[in-house]
């Protein structure tokens, strides 16, 4: 997994409350257990009409948005079915980062599996960052994960909460394969120590 230190990009306002797991990624695409090739197919159902041409008015077609690596968004995003394939596909897309009131607690805990940074702000704090958002191509906000800061384009900084132990894996790249692999001299020990007290097994 990716390390998240930090983050200056564009960031996309979607002012819509309760965003589910088949808005940003629907059933038909969840055929594939691979990682990548998903964000082709992200938010389908809002980026294209029923003849696969994109929808103009959809931010993420907009110019000023196609490389976006931040979200800013409303209430409860996420909700819906716990499938991982939502992270992946804001991630496979290039969205990094993930900022609303709260987010649905599956998808949450999934996001830092996936080396995504899902930060929950008070609405006052996210209504700020969206009217940056909506600035187009000036739009750019930077995300500082070790001091835990937003700065927008006029420099103001909000700061953020996230548990240690979360920002302790992200900081490093680590998820629960990661962590268990920190532990590999100890695994190594116990197990040459198990087969040699236990050699008929």
């Amino acid at each position: 997994m990716d390390k998240f230190t930090k983050l200056t990009g564009i960031a996309a306002p979607l002012p819509q409350r309760n965003v589910d797991t088949d808005m940003i990624i629907p059933k038909q695409f969840l055929k594939t257990i691979k990682r990548t090739g998903l964000g082709k197919s992200l938010f389908y159902e809002m980026r294209f009409d029923q003849e696969g041409r994109e929808n103009p008015d959809f931010v993420l077609n907009k110019p000023a948005y196609r490389t976006a690596q931040i979200l800013v968004t409303g209430e409860n995003f996420g909700c819906g079915s716990s499938r991982e394939h939502a992270p992946w596909a804001l991630l496979d897309f290039g969205i990094r980062c993930v900022i609303a009131p709260d987010f649905a607690d599956i998808f949450y805990n999934n996001c830092f599996q996936n080396g995504i940074l899902p930060i929950k702000l008070p609405q006052a704090d996210v209504d700020k960052l969206m009217d940056d958002a909506n600035r187009g191509a000036n739009a750019t906000i930077s995300v500082d994960l070790e001091a835990q800061e937003i700065r927008g384009p006029d420099g103001g900084v909000i700061r953020f909460e996230i548990d240690p132990f979360r920002k302790h894996c992200l900081l490093n790249g680590l998820d629960n394969i990661g962590l268990t692999l920190e532990k590999s001299a100890a695994i190594d020990t116990y197990e040459a120590k198990s087969k040699a007290s236990r050699s008929w097994l």
